[in-house]
């Protein structure tokens, strides 16, 4: 069970603030629900019933700086994952992204950069999925890393390669 002021990741939505945990009624019945707010986004709440397993399996509690620290630590390490079968790369990247285990999610921003700089060279890109899963693992990591770091989203790719460097 989580508190009201607890910071979740919530699936692919990034790091949330539960604003309340109340009881609503928006299909004949009362249910209890957790109130998120995406951090950064004072528009928009949204609600996750307490007791809906699928839905809160995507919920997990924001890694803390240490823990931050020691992924940055081991990202050099981190094997490419490249599927050429787009079908099973498609159905693999998507399950990184649902999962949200952060390690997979770095193995994925890692393959695909080093894909899309490849691309490059030869004046090609990414497939236009490739490009949404980089996008979106990208959005999901860094805003947890933003948070746990307590610095501006754009300042976690400079601080990344600032570890990376002093570690080498």
């Amino acid at each position: 069970m989580y508190n009201v002021n607890d910071a979740v990741m919530y699936a692919s939505y990034g790091v949330c603030i539960i604003k309340a945990i109340e009881t609503r009624d928006f299909s004949g019945e009362d249910v209890e629900y957790y109130v998120f707010q995406p951090v950064g986004d004072d528009r928009n709440t949204f609600y996750v019933p307490t007791e809906n397993s699928p839905l809160l399996d995507k919920m997990r509690q924001v890694y803390s700086k240490k823990e931050v620290e020691d992924l940055i630590s081991i990202m050099p390490e981190e094997s490419d994952i490249w599927i050429d079968n787009d079908a099973q790369r498609k159905e693999e990247f998507r399950s990184i992204i649902d999962q949200g285990d952060r390690r997979e999610l770095v193995k994925l921003i890692k393959t695909l950069y080093s894909r899309k700089l490849k691309l490059n060279e030869g004046h090609k890109k990414l497939h236009s999925s490739d490009e949404r899963f980089l996008t979106e693992a990208e959005h999901m990591l860094y805003d947890e890393f933003a948070y746990a770091l307590n610095i501006p989203r754009e300042q976690v790719l400079p601080y990344i390669k600032q570890a990376i460097d002093r570690a080498s």
